[in-house]
């Protein structure tokens, strides 16, 4: 359907969306859906793009402590030159930090291979580790949350130079890490594994080993890169129930890293089309009707991989090169040279929502709606998206219980017209108008195949 079918009256269903804002359904907590970033150079954040997230105002975000820091080149020795400018441009973003702690220093680990997780000198390595957790936990007051590795079960493949194949041996060195972390900053979050295979049983094993062991493990954590938006409802769905099934207090679950899949064709224009912001949204809020304590969208920033840094500990460079350099999943909010991309104004749109959820639905199963009350008024956020291909729409919108007065009605939407300032990382609005409500108020808008559109009432 073309917006001409709609002047010509041709419109063979009209979804109704209802928004009850007299119904609060509890917290909406936005901010437990962050972003993550690293693993692939060392190079800090821009200006750009950490004041562009610091708009998003995340809680907390998740970076990559990688060997080609290089923060321990030779025996007592510490070298902070470049992690410090990397993490401290990631706190002008105003978040806290969780890491991923995936060094392995020459001087402890003199072969390159990935199957080697155990240093020569387990004492050497919790300096290493206690001294990190230190300066940016305790003096530069940065980490609030250590994560113990990544994607340790496919190593290389998954950006760590760790494979560890076992619950039994990653548990072991969980437990040999996490010791110098609560020794020097006894506050800290600690957890793992961050499995590659959300579906295998690692991450089970791990978590019996450290209930058995009394091993304490704050968060669980995984990453899904599929289509299907039931895989991330059902991934979490499973660990709830495994983690309950365990007794005692659950961990927290986080999905450390996530996003659509892997594309069979890597071309700059993927980038920008309007279904990634959709396709993420619709994920995201499955994310949240499942329960997830927290995820974080990988990642916030496309970033070249050099084949230099990644030679010097994996034994298969190629690995990261190929996927950074020659078919770069283009999954960034920003790309490499700082352009904005649609899924960041997806952010933009659900910040805007508030802290109080209320509720709202759809009659029609591919628009997908969330609804929030910001204090100055009420918002919904209307996603069209089709699990095979999406249709246009287009949908009356009713809200109820929004009183009476003279309101301001605003409606944005991410589409294929980039209605964006580049600049400021701010939406230019479809329609503004001035409208007299009584009570509730009904408004009629487009709902392009694969867009998400933000409707507004304030004042």
């Amino acid at each position: 359907m073309r917006t001409s079918d709609l002047a010509a009256g041709n419109v063979s269903e009209v979804c109704r969306v209802k928004v009850d804002a007299g119904k609060d359904v509890g917290p909406l907590e936005m901010w437990r859906h962050g972003y993550g970033l690293g693993g692939i150079n060392s190079k800090p954040l821009t200006e750009r793009v950490s004041s562009g997230m610091a708009k998003l105002r995340p809680k907390l975000v998740r970076v990559f402590i990688q060997e080609f820091f290089g923060i321990y080149p030779e025996r007592g020795v510490f070298d902070w030159s470049r992690l410090d400018p990397f993490m401290e441009a990631m706190g002008k973003t105003g978040a806290k930090i969780l890491a991923a702690i995936v060094i392995k220093p020459r001087v402890l680990f003199p072969a390159i291979d990935q199957k080697i997780w155990r240093p020569s000198d387990v004492g050497e390595w919790q300096r290493v580790i206690g001294a990190m957790v230190k300066r940016y936990s305790v003096d530069k007051k940065l980490v609030t949350h250590w994560c113990v590795g990544n994607e340790v079960d496919i190593g290389e493949n998954g950006g760590t130079p760790f494979l560890i194949e076992t619950a039994e041996d990653y548990a072991e060195f969980y437990k040999m890490t996490i010791k110098p972390i609560l020794e020097v900053f006894p506050e800290a979050k600690v957890g793992g594994p961050a499995v590659a295979n959300a579906g295998g049983d690692l991450l089970e094993g791990f978590v019996k080993i450290c209930k058995r062991d009394g091993a304490p493990v704050d968060f669980v954590c995984w990453h899904l890169y599929v289509d299907d938006v039931e895989q991330h409802r059902g991934q979490i769905l499973r660990h709830r129930k495994i983690l309950d099934s365990l007794g005692g207090k659950r961990p927290e679950m986080m999905v450390t890293e996530w996003n659509k899949g892997f594309d069979a064709l890597s071309v700059e224009e993927l980038a920008f089309e309007p279904r990634r912001a959709a396709h993420a949204g619709t994920i995201l809020l499955a994310m949240m009707e499942a329960g997830l304590d927290w995820s974080f969208y990988y990642h916030f920033l496309d970033q070249v991989a050099y084949w230099e840094d990644f030679s010097k500990f994996f034994a298969k460079p190629e690995v990261m090169y190929h996927h950074w350099n020659e078919v770069p999943h283009r999954f960034g909010l920003f790309g490499v040279g700082g352009e904005v991309r649609p899924q960041y104004f997806l952010y933009w749109m659900l910040l805007r929502l508030g802290e109080r959820r209320v509720l709202a639905e759809s009659d029609c199963s591919d628009l997908r709606v969330i609804a929030g009350n910001s204090g100055g008024g009420w918002g919904a956020v209307i996603i069209n998206f089709g699990k095979g291909r999406s249709e246009d729409r287009a949908a009356k919108v009713r809200l109820e219980g929004v009183g009476n007065g003279r309101r301001e009605l605003a409606v944005y939407r991410i589409d294929h017209a980039r209605r964006w300032d580049v600049q400021t990382l701010e939406m230019n609005p479809v329609e503004r108008r001035e409208v007299d409500v009584h009570d509730a108020f009904e408004c009629e808008i487009w709902c392009e195949a694969d867009s998400v559109t933000l409707v507004e009432l304030r004042g």
